[in-house]
């Protein structure tokens, strides 16, 4: 049965202040850049590559509002990221948070059990100085730490400002990221929910079973952990049994291993936002119109018109704290890995609970289309 708790239960060891920027390994960053461009609405910011003496990859730097999204391909096949691209695909590599000393951060996490990937590295030019650090976690997934207050330049040393083209597009309203959330091989769920609050120092805030999340064919397993700032907020997913294989089995077997199945990015406007993305072409999840029957009286009165929510396919979901209006993306590659959620919050700090049948069953058609259900 679900749990949900608001109270902070856990050990901040360290403070870390928000998501800093999501990492993407892929294939192709200069195309990857342009339909997260063209289709959400993302603006260039910074870039490393030859042109700055960077020679065995590149990166470009994404920036919509509070949100940084960085896309590095490999120039060559030693590079770590050709192995990772040749096992996963395109996904999300690293998951950074702002903290205020990456070293600190750092030797906190390692002296309690997790494994460190890259020590910490601390430069200065002339904008300041800048430190990072990282560790493993779920899958070929790492966190970063990301120590910059003193650094004044663009994004971080050796990089310099990305200049293109200009690209219409209508402003998508998205603000910044509201919970990424991972998915891992069945029964691992709980060991990594300890990590995070063993090594971080998280609470648990909500956690759904099979009971609560299902269909006749398929379930899953999900708990959410919280820094104390509730700026970080990571679900994590595990498969549970049922008569055919669930979204997050598909999601394993496609990705080869456990990793980042979905970023949620927070909307001010959500109506503005998905009309916006639906222009640009961006492909969500059908939901269907008996979804909207009687919507008004399973979730009460609202500031948004029903009819307009039912012409864009938006969900709603109230809790005892307010409601949130939601909805998800198609996967954004081929691989059927990771997709993106849409979400506006209007009190709400939930995870839209009351959806969650809608949305399976509609992720189950599309597997059917696949024929991976």
């Amino acid at each position: 049965m679900a749990y949900i708790s608001t109270e902070w239960k856990g050990t901040e060891y360290f403070p870390i202040h928000d998501f800093h920027h999501v990492e993407y390994f892929v294939g192709n960053a200069k195309q990857a850049v342009h339909y997260y461009r063209s289709a959400f609405g993302f603006e260039p910011h910074a870039y490393c590559g030859p042109e700055t003496g960077v020679r065995d990859k590149v990166s470009y730097v994404l920036k919509k509002n509070k949100q940084y999204f960085v896309f590095t391909t490999p120039l060559s096949s030693d590079h770590p990221a050709s192995d990772w691209l040749k096992k996963h695909g395109d996904g999300i590599y690293d998951i950074a948070f702002s903290v205020d000393c990456d070293q600190t951060a750092y030797e906190s996490c390692v002296s309690r059990g997790a494994i460190g990937v890259d020590k910490s590295t601390f430069t200065s030019d002339e904008n300041g100085e800048y430190g990072i650090s990282s560790i493993q976690t779920y899958g070929d997934t790492i966190h970063s730490f990301i120590e910059d207050a003193n650094y004044n330049g663009l994004w971080a040393p050796g990089f310099k400002a990305l200049n293109l083209p200009d690209i219409f597009c209508p402003d998508t309203a998205l603000i910044t990221i509201d919970h990424i959330v991972g998915n891992v091989v069945e029964g691992k769920m709980d060991d990594w929910r300890e990590f995070y609050e063993k090594v971080f120092g998280f609470t648990t805030f909500v956690r759904f079973d099979e009971t609560d999340i299902s269909t006749q064919y398929s379930a899953l397993k999900s708990i959410v952990v919280r820094s104390k700032n509730w700026k970080v907020k990571m679900p994590i997913n595990e498969p549970a049994s049922g008569i055919k294989k669930s979204q997050i089995e598909e999601y394993l077997d496609f990705n080869e291993g456990p990793g980042v199945q979905h970023v949620a990015i927070l909307s001010d406007d959500i109506i503005k936002s998905i009309t916006a993305l639906r222009a640009n072409g961006v492909d969500f999840l059908d939901v269907p119109e008996t979804y909207y029957d009687n919507l008004e009286n399973r979730v009460g009165k609202i500031d948004e018109d029903m009819a307009t929510l039912k012409k864009l396919k938006i969900l709603v979901d109230r809790d005892e704290e307010g409601y949130l209006l939601q909805l998800f993306t198609k996967p954004l590659e081929d691989r059927p890995t990771l997709f993106i959620e849409i979400i506006q919050r209007k009190g709400s700090r939930g995870f839209g609970q009351g959806n969650f049948q809608a949305l399976f069953e509609s992720i189950e058609r599309e597997q059917e289309l696949r024929g991976n259900l």
